[in-house]
């Protein structure tokens, strides 16, 4: 069993059902899955960068990405339907959390003048978004990084019905966030 998976079932679900008065055992949120997502807009021009992108992002998930492609055409940016647009990978049980204790624990204390993850990050629905301007994952070589392939989007998903379950969800698992969330409006009128 993965280290964050077996913290989260002994020491963070019993403290979040306390923390967010939770009646039920199901109501504690709990993390669902995590996408990571590499764009390769200059694709159509060079195909090597796909490939590399696979590759990078192949070596920092632990399991094969997929290339996603334009469902569509669109003569304004000159991206034609069926090209390839970027490399995606879900994680999933053991590897999602092996995936999250590295990228807290050793990944973003590598970041270059890191000073927290913006909490503006949250969609309202639970889910949390962040991203690296550079792949500092120990995985890679940074001798061997092309320069074209630079940044990943992660995604967190949870079962999370708010942002602030959400944020406590992961604040628990010592997720270094920079700023406290604050309360948002439901737009219901007392």
């Amino acid at each position: 069993m993965a280290r964050l998976k077996e913290f989260f079932k002994n020491t963070v679900s019993p403290e979040l059902q306390k923390k967010l008065n939770l009646s039920n055992v199901m109501q504690i949120p709990e993390i669902k899955k995590v996408v990571l997502n590499i764009g390769v807009g200059n694709a159509s021009t060079d195909k090597k960068i796909v490939q590399t992108a696979l590759d990078h992002l192949s070596r920092i998930a632990g399991q094969k990405a997929v290339v996603t492609k334009a469902r569509k055409s669109i003569a304004g940016f000159k991206i034609r339907d069926g090209w390839p647009l970027g490399v995606k990978v879900t994680l999933r049980k053991n590897c999602m959390y092996e995936f999250l204790d590295r990228v807290i624990n050793i990944t973003l204390p590598r970041v270059r003048d890191f000073r927290g993850v913006d909490v503006n990050g949250f969609d309202r629905r639970g889910n949390f978004n962040f991203s690296f301007k550079e792949l500092v994952f120990p995985e890679l070589d940074l001798d061997e990084l092309d320069p074209n392939v630079s940044g990943m989007n992660v995604t967190i998903v949870t079962s999370a019905r708010t942002d602030l379950h959400a944020y406590e969800l992961l604040k628990a698992f010592s997720f270094p966030f920079r700023g406290v969330l604050k309360q948002q409006s439901t737009g219901e009128s007392a």
